[in-house]
C-alpha cells in the first residue's frame, strides 16, 4: 500500500532528525574529546550536515508533500496535525533563508567567534568590532527575510527561532514589571544578608571526588546512564537527542559547587530531553518547545530545588561521603546562605538568582538597539558600561568583563538572551503550581524522593513535546498565563524571609506592585 503524503513527510523528517542527532554529537565531541588540530575537519563535517538539513527542508518534494498533507489533515490525529504544523514552520524558516545567506552567515560567525576570543583575551574590543559589524549586517538580512515569511517583526522573527510563542511585546511587558521591583529587592536583600554573612568554604576538592558526587546526585535524580553520560568541558552544556543525551560540567577544585550546580542545571535540561514523548522522538512535534522552556527546566532544578534547604538537607551526607568535608561551614544553614548570596557583579555567568535578570534585560535592550541601528557597534562598550552603571550600580572596569564576556552575538545568536529570563519566570510559575499540588514536596526532596517532581514535569511539560505553544503549555500547567508575579513572590519569600517588612504582599498576576522604581546603589568598580 502506497504511503500517504503525511507518512512520506514523517520519513523525510526522520532523516532530518538523524542528521541533527549526528550534528549534536559531533558538537559534543568537539568540546569534550576532539583533538584541537581536527577543528577544520570537524567544521567541514558540520557544514556538510547543515547543508543536507537545509536541502531537505527546502526541497520541492517536501513542500509538495506538506501542501497535499494539509489538504487531507482532517484524516490525521491531533498529534499528527500538530506535527504537520511544526513541519511547515521549519520549512518556512528554511526557505526564507537561502543557502547563500546561510553559508555567508556560517563563515562570518565562525571567524567572528575566533576574533571574539582573541579580543576577550587581550581586552581589545577593536579586534572584534568589524567582525561583529558583519555579523550584525547578515543578521539584519536574515531577520528581514524571516519577517516577511513569518509575518512577524524582524526582532520577533529572531526570538521565534529560539523561543517560539513569545514576542517582543510579551518581553517588554514582563521585563517592565520585573524592572520596577528588582532594584529595591536587590538592595534590600544585600542589606539583610550583610548582617549574617556565611562562613567561607575553605580548602580544595579533587576533581575525582567532585565527579563521584555529581554521578551520585544524577543517579538519585533519575538520570538514566544507559542512555546518557557526564563529561568535563570548559563550560557546562547538554547535547544529544532522545535516547542519547550528553551532559557536561566544569570542575573547579576551589569551589565544588561550581560543578555541582552546573550538573543540576544541565540535568534539568537532560531530563526534559529524555522525558519527551518516545512515540514522537524522531518528529518535529517530539522536540522541546524552545530555549525558554529548556532553560526553565534547568533553573527549576538548579536554582529553585538545588538551592533550597530541603535539597541541601538531603545533599549534606553526600558531601561528607564524597568530599570528606565537615564542620560548621558545611552545615545546611551555612550552605544555604552561601548558595543564596546576592552580590552585584559585572559578569553574567557569576550572577546570582536576583541580579541575573538585570544582566539579561540590559543585553535585551542593547541588542535591539544594535539591530535597529540606533546603537553603532563601535559604541557598544560605552553603552554597556553606562547601562550597567544605571541598572545595577556598577561600571565594568574592562571590556572583557563588559561587552566581550559573552559569545552569543559573535555566533549570531540575537534574540537568544531573553530565553534566560523567560526561563526563570516559567520555572517560578511551574514551581508555584507544583507545590500547590504536591502536599509533601519539601519532605520528599529532603529525603531524596524526586519521583513526584519529575512525574509532574513529564505530565505537564516534558510529555507534551512541541504539540502546543509555550504559552498554551504554561497556561495548561499552571492555570494562568505567564506572569512576573510568581517569580516575584518566590524571590521575596526566599530572600526576604528574615526581613518581611521589605516584602510586597499584594503583587497581582500582572506583576504590578505599589513600590516605585528607585535609584540604583552607588556605583561600584568591578
Amino acid at each position: 500500500m502506497a504511503l500517504s503524503p503525511y507518512q512520506q513527510l514523517e520519513q523525510e523528517f526522520r532523516r532530518l532528525h538523524a542528521f541533527r542527532g549526528a550534528t549534536s554529537l559531533l558538537r559534543w565531541d568537539a568540546a569534550v574529546m576532539m583533538p584541537r588540530g581536527s577543528a577544520d575537519v570537524r567544521g567541514e563535517q558540520l557544514a556538510a550536515l547543515d547543508a543536507e538539513c537545509h536541502a531537505l527542508l527546502t526541497s520541492p518534494k517536501v513542500s509538495r508533500l506538506i501542501e497535499r498533507a494539509q489538504a487531507n489533515q482532517s484524516q490525521l490525529e491531533d498529534w499528527q496535525r500538530a506535527n504537520l504544523r511544526e513541519m511547515r514552520r521549519e520549512r518556512d524558516r528554511a526557505i526564507a533563508t537561502p543557502l547563500a545567506l546561510v553559508t555567508r552567515f556560517a563563515r562570518a560567525t565562525s571567524l567572528a567567534e575566533v576574533r571574539w576570543l582573541e579580543a576577550r583575551q587581550e581586552n581589545n574590543f577593536a579586534l572584534f568590532s568589524p567582525h561583529l559589524e558583519e555579523v550584525v549586517a547578515l543578521t539584519r538580512d536574515k531577520a528581514a527575510l524571516l519577517s516577511k515569511a513569518l509575518d512577524l517583526t524582524p526582532y520577533d522573527a529572531l526570538i521565534d527561532g529560539f523561543s517560539p510563542g513569545f514576542l517582543g511585546a510579551d518581553l517588554d511587558h514582563l521585563f517592565r514589571h520585573l524592572g520596577r521591583r528588582l532594584p529595591t529587592l536587590i538592595r534590600a536583600v544585600i542589606d539583610v544578608q550583610a548582617e549574617r554573612p556565611p562562613l567561607p568554604l575553605d580548602g580544595k576538592v579533587s576533581l575525582s571526588k567532585q565527579r563521584s558526587l555529581a554521578l551520585d546526585v544524577m543517579r538519585a535524580l533519575g538520570f538514566p546512564f544507559h542512555r546518557g553520560r557526564l563529561d568535563e568541558a570548559s563550560h557546562a552544556f547538554t547535547e544529544g537527542v532522545w535516547g542519547d543525551v550528553r551532559v557536561t560540567t566544569r570542575f573547579d577544585t576551589r569551589d565544588p559547587f561550581t560543578s555541582l550546580m552546573g550538573v543540576l542545571h544541565e540535568t534539568g535540561q537532560a531530563m526534559y530531553d529524555l522525558g519527551l514523548p518516545e512515540a514522537w522522538r524522531d518528529q518535529p512535534v517530539g522536540r522541546d518547545r524552545g530555549m525558554a522552556l529548556e532553560e526553565s527546566q534547568s533553573l527549576l532544578l538548579e536554582m529553585v530545588v538545588g538551592r533550597s534547604r530541603p535539597f541541601l538537607q538531603w545533599l549534606r551526607p553526600l558531601l561528607e561521603k564524597h568530599l570528606g568535608v565537615a564542620g560548621p561551614a558545611w552545615d545546611v544553614e551555612n550552605l544555604y546562605r552561601t548558595l543564596t548570596r546576592v552580590r552585584r557583579s559585572a559578569v553574567r555567568a557569576d550572577a546570582d538568582e536576583l541580579t541575573y535578570p538585570v544582566h539579561i534585560m540590559v543585553r535585551y535592550e542593547l541588542e535591539k538597539q544594535i539591530l535597529e541601528g540606533t546603537l553603532p557597534v563601535r559604541d557598544l562598550p560605552e553603552a554597556w558600561r553606562a547601562a550597567f552603571e544605571s541598572r545595577l550600580g556598577l561600571r565594568p572596569s574592562t571590556d572583557s568583563e563588559g561587552c566581550l564576556q559573552d559569545v552569543h552575538w559573535a555566533i549570531g545568536s540575537f534574540g537568544y538572551f531573553p530565553s534566560y529570563a523567560l526561563g526563570s519566570l516559567i520555572a517560578a510559575q511551574l514551581y508555584e503550581s507544583l507545590r500547590a499540588e504536591a502536599e509533601h514536596f519539601d519532605a520528599d526532596i529532603a529525603t531524596g524522593r524526586f519521583t513526584g517532581l519529575f512525574e509532574w514535569l513529564r505530565q505537564n511539560v516534558h510529555g507534551r513535546g512541541a504539540s502546543v505553544s509555550a504559552q498554551e503549555l504554561i497556561q495548561t500547567a499552571t492555570g494562568k498565563p505567564l506572569s512576573a508575579a510568581p517569580w516575584l513572590r518566590y524571590a521575596e519569600a526566599k530572600y526576604l524571609e528574615d526581613a518581611p517588612e521589605f516584602a510586597i504582599s499584594d503583587i497581582d498576576e500582572t506583576g504590578e506592585h505599589p513600590i516605585p522604581q528607585v535609584a540604583a546603589a552607588a556605583p561600584e568598580t568591578h
